[in-house]
């Protein structure tokens, strides 16, 4: 007799993890929009010396980044929610918020593991389409709002488009939406926006939105992925309460603690980091433009560019990844004819446009 799985792994989607990790370094790897540039040093020393003390159990407790947070962005501790990444945060508010006869609220094409949230706690998931820019329509969002709704996700800057709403905006959507919905501002990719600016702009709308949660992650702009650390700063404790309750404990390892305390000690490397990367990302847009294609306008480390009127992607990614570039097809994130493509190194970036030319 075959093992019996509960219908909801039959309702999860796969994520759309990128391919070519085997490749070798000569792979131009552009399609997971991982940082471009190595950890520094002493961030990788603050993660060895975690390792030498591995026969013990990580601060349950998450003490030392909590404060480091806490410190870098005024947010009491205790509104502060860390996880293994923030694809774990949301799944997790997911788990806290969803059952069903809830209602979750997302635009769509946005980040791809937001359909995992209905699917795996029963809820009704309603996904608003992107406007003629490839950016949220907020008015259609908040139109989507019911009694029912729990949990509301705006994804600024827009994974997978890039796009990104100014905080005017943004506000002026959480005005509309009832105290008793949780709204998720994730904003991945906010160090790169030049819409937005300030990554410390957004945190006033938390005293003012006590249901808002502004999601952010160390796996970008402080090239941690591999270490996989998120954090939430929350408009209440009970969604850091809430989400705590579901986990199981050390979610979070000492080495991934570590680095990413010493990590936020070095704030000028990083806007060095970002200065290179929209920079890159600006001559990307250039060189695709000047071909006669159509690019969204990206505050993100990644563009998300039109390569087939028909909606096939598949032939372009495929050709790409013959020529050793490895991009992500738009047709598995929810915009078929598109590929999203991180920016590199100044090599990388230019090995694209020759492949793709």
């Amino acid at each position: 007799m075959a093992l019996e799985f509960a219908r909801k792994t039959k309702r999860i989607p796969t994520y759309p993890v990128a391919a070519g990790y085997s490749l070798g370094a000569e792979v131009a790897m552009l399609a997971s929009n991982e940082a471009v540039f190595a950890p520094l040093e002493p961030v990788v020393e603050a993660a060895r010396a975690a390792v030498l003390g591995a026969n013990r159990y990580p601060d349950p407790g998450y003490q030392q980044l909590r404060k480091a947070l806490s410190e870098r962005y005024a947010i009491p501790p205790a509104r502060i929610a860390l996880g293994a990444g923030s694809c774990e945060l949301i799944l997790t508010a997911g788990e806290a918020l969803l059952e069903p006869g809830a209602e979750v609220v997302y635009a769509w094409p946005s980040f791809s593991v937001y359909p995992h949230l209905a699917a795996a706690t029963g809820a009704r998931a309603i996904e608003v389409p992107l406007d003629a820019h490839a950016r949220h329509d907020l008015d259609a969002l908040a139109a989507e709002v019911t009694v029912a709704t729990r949990l509301v996700l705006v994804c600024n800057p827009n994974n997978p488009t890039g796009t990104a709403l100014s905080l005017e905006q943004i506000e002026a959507f959480l005005e509309r939406i009832p105290a008793h919905v949780c709204v998720i501002l994730d904003e991945a990719y906010v160090e790169f926006s030049l819409r937005v600016r300030d990554p410390l702009a957004s945190l006033p709308l938390l005293e003012r939105h006590p249901n808002l949660v502004i999601l952010r992650t160390f796996s970008k702009v402080y090239g941690l992925a591999g270490l996989r650390v998120g954090y939430a700063l929350c408009g209440s404790e009970a969604f850091r309460v809430a989400v705590d309750q579901l986990r199981q404990p050390f979610y979070l390892s000492a080495a991934a603690q570590a680095a990413a305390v010493e990590a936020l000690r070095h704030q000028d490397e990083v806007e060095r980091r970002v200065a290179a990367t929209v920079a890159g990302r600006e001559a990307m847009v250039q060189a695709l433009n000047e071909r006669g294609l159509w690019v969204a306008d990206s505050d993100a480390n990644f563009v998300w560019v039109r390569v087939a009127d028909d909606g096939d992607d598949a032939p372009v990614v495929q050709a790409l990844a013959e020529r050793g570039v490895l991009v992500r097809g738009g047709g598995a994130l929810g915009g078929p004819g598109f590929l999203r493509v991180t920016v590199g190194s100044e090599k990388d970036n230019r090995r694209f446009l020759d492949a793709l030319a």
